[in-house]
Formats: structure tokens, sequence, C-alpha cells
């Protein structure tokens, strides 16, 4: 039985009755031979890959799959203290009408301009700001002394939870404090409890993001390892939280010295359960110009470096400069999880019935951080693809499909947009 599915050739035998058990994290025995597949992984999967701002030019390209946008809260929250996400609608709407997800950053201070500091907080009796410069500009420091600022933080993403949490426009949430959301103040002021939240705070906005998002991923900058600034170093239950991590001069000359060594403090093994991404560095023309050139700009390749640090997307919008599209599709398409069908068999187990067996494994560099199904027709796998990590086989069943629909193999996924696919490779005899 042949299916061409979303550009995808499959095909599949009947097998003999009683295949075994229904998953495994290591392959099965089969009791027949493998059947015939043969699809191709062709373009960038969703949530993956390289990232270019939403204002790019080429940002309508099928080169890359999500778009980035730096987020002022005070774009939602008016003067009068209500809440209008129009403005965050209007750029979701922008992104997915050109086939791609949004990742959004929120941040409060970026240098040579005012917070973004609802007027609704700053108004408040004893709120008060701290103008100094930074990176040569003068810059406005937030009021983290004041108890208005915190609770109204805490809400914000708590009301930005309940309306976009699984929305399918959104890929991924960064968010963080100090400049550019980045989790340092490296220059300009910098005093805990007064221009940078203290520890405390940290702490407890840490756990509230934790428990707001149940779906969406979040993610802090790799500058969060940082003791001066974090209470997080060395703290059993705040790594244990499931959040992300962004690394925002990723490839840079001391790289190895200082961002790997801060991968390493906020968990190793971090990538299994939350995303990593990141920006290529800006510390000099050379990094930009070599970001995706075969030893990079300081002597590791991107490719080699996102295999080790589980790469699933990077933002580089000046790349286009420096590469072509081709390019900047390849490096894409070795981010994130890639799924191959090593074998896929069914039997009738009453008539008009059938259940499929699927031998699945992970080529890529991390897993899919979103729950996504195998699916015979319309029916899915009861099992998220989501536990299976790169070089891993898995067995998914799926159970009572319809005869008609045992050969339309897809994977589905409710926080996709209804343009995209993830698709698999497969090339078996």
């Amino acid at each position: 039985m042949t299916c061409l599915c979303g550009g995808l050739v499959l095909s599949l035998a009947w097998t003999s009755p009683g295949f075994g058990q229904t998953s495994s994290t290591e392959p099965i025995a089969f009791e027949s031979d493998t059947t015939a597949l043969k699809s191709d992984i062709t373009r960038v999967q969703p949530m993956t890959g390289i990232v270019l701002w939403h204002d790019h030019e080429q940002a309508a390209t099928d080169a890359i799959a999500m778009e980035f946008r730096y987020c002022g809260y005070d774009e939602v929250v008016m003067a009068d203290g209500t809440y209008d996400f129009g403005a965050i609608d209007r750029v979701l709407k922008e992104v997915a009408g050109r086939g791609h997800q949004a990742v959004l950053r929120f941040r409060f201070v970026y240098p040579g301009k005012r917070t973004t500091v609802p007027a609704c907080i700053r108004s408040q009796p004893g709120y008060q700001e701290t103008i100094a410069n930074s990176e040569g500009k003068k810059t406005w420091f937030c009021d983290w002394s004041h108890q208005g600022l915190q609770e109204f933080t805490l809400e914000f993403y708590e009301r930005f939870a309940q309306r976009y949490d699984h929305d399918p426009r959104m890929a991924f949430l960064q968010t963080g404090f100090g400049l550019w959301a980045e989790y340092h103040i490296y220059d300009g002021p910098r005093e805990l409890g007064e221009t940078f939240p203290d520890k405390a705070f940290q702490e407890r906005f840490l756990r509230h993001m934790s428990a707001t998002f149940d779906s969406l991923p979040w993610s802090i900058s790799v500058d969060a390892a940082d003791n001066s600034y974090s209470p997080i170093e060395d703290n059993a239950s705040l790594l244990a939280l499931n959040f992300g991590v962004f690394d925002d001069s990723f490839l840079c000359k001391q790289h190895a010295k200082y961002n790997a060594v801060n991968w390493g403090a906020l968990g190793s093994d971090r990538w299994r359960r939350a995303p990593g991404g990141g920006e290529f560095s800006y510390y000099n023309r050379r990094d930009q110009k070599l970001a995706l050139s075969e030893n990079g700009p300081n002597g590791v390749g991107f490719e080699e470096a996102a295999k080790r640090f589980h790469i699933t997307y990077m933002i580089g919008n000046d790349q286009p400069a420096f590469q072509s599209i081709e390019r900047i599709r390849e490096a894409g398409m070795a981010t994130g999880y890639r799924f191959r069908i090593l074998r896929a068999q069914f039997r009738q187990v009453k008539p008009g019935q059938a259940n499929v067996m699927i031998e699945l494994t992970n080529e890529g560099v991390a897993p899919i951080y979103r729950d996504a199904y195998l699916a015979a027709g319309k029916v899915r796998s009861a099992e998220s693809l989501r536990e299976l990590m790169p070089g891993k086989t898995r067995v998914y069943r799926i159970d009572s499909v319809p005869l008609i629909d045992v050969d339309r193999i897809s994977i589905q996924c409710d926080f996709i947009l209804p343009s995209q696919t993830i698709s698999f490779n497969a090339s078996t005899d």
C-alpha cells in the first residue's frame, strides 16, 4: 500500500499478528521484514533553526521557521493600568502570515532608552528610576526596590500565559532582567535590590514563571549562572525548574572559558527538558561575518557547537549580509530535532480496523519541546515524541486505525501553524 501525504511517500504492508511491545527505549524486533518507506526532510523544521528579526527585509524566506522581536511591557499595559495585547497580536499575526512562529523577549532596560515600565507603575508614590550612562548612552534603570514593580512583573506574566501559553503562533518566550533582559548590567549602575532585582524576588519570579506556564517554553540568559546577580547557582530546587537557556554571545572568542561554563552551571542536561538557543556574538564584526563559516569566527563551526550545546534555535539577523539563504537554511537544519522512521508496520485487529507500529529515531541534536504525535490518518499515538532524545529510538503504537488510514502517516502537533509541517526522513527497503 502506498501513500503520498504532505510530500512524503510511504509504502507499508500488513504484518503478521502479534507484533510485540508497544513502547521501548530500544528498537524491537519486528516479526516480518521492514516495508519500503521513502521520504526526506527538505526544509527547516518548526520551532528550530536560524532566526531573523521580524522586521528584516528577508524575513519572508522559507529558510527560517521563526522570527524574533523585543517587546516592551508598556506596549501591553496602558497608563491607566489596563491590559491591551493588541500590539502583540499584530506582531504574531504578521509573523504567522509569513508562515513563521515568534520568539519574543520582553525587556525593561535597553541602552540609550527609557525603561518600558508602564506609566501606571512609574507614577506610584516612591518609585524612582536611576539615570546613568551605559554602553556610552544615557540609560534609564528600573527601581526594583519598589513593591509595585515587583507585583506588576508577576501579574504581567500570569496575564501573558493566560492568553498565549497554548497559542501556536508563539514558539518560545525569553525573559530576564538587566540590559536587554540578558541578566547583567556590565556597564552602568548594578545594585541588587535597586537597579537589578534582589535574589529573593528573582527566586520568587522564577518559581512563578514555572508555575504559570504549562506549555510555552520560556528561557533566561546563560548569564543567570553568575551568582553575583542570581540565586540559581547551587540551588537545587531552582535548577530543577524547566527554564531554557539563551546565549546572547554564541561562538564568541571567550565562549569556552565563560559561556560554556555558565551552560554547565545551569545544568549540563537542561537541554533534555528545555530549549537551548541564543544569538550569534556581536563582540566584533568578525563574529558576525564568520558565524556560519566552516570554522566559525573563532575556530569552532556552528554545526559542531550546535551539537555540543544541543541548540534548537539561534538568532542570526545579520547573516543574510554574509551568507547565502541556502547556507542559512543548511545551518538551521542542523539544529533541533530530526526524526527518521526506521520501520512502519500494521496488522488488522478486527474488520475495518488495524493497529500500527512505527519505529522512530531522533537524528537531531535536541528533542522537540512541545507535544507532537505520530498519527495514522486522524488517530494519534498515545505517547508524545517529546521524550525522544537525540540518538535514541523508540517504537510507537497507534491503535484502532481505520483501514483506509493505515498508510496515511504523519506527525501532528497542536503547537505549530496550520501552514507548517513536521517532516521525517525514511529510506528503508
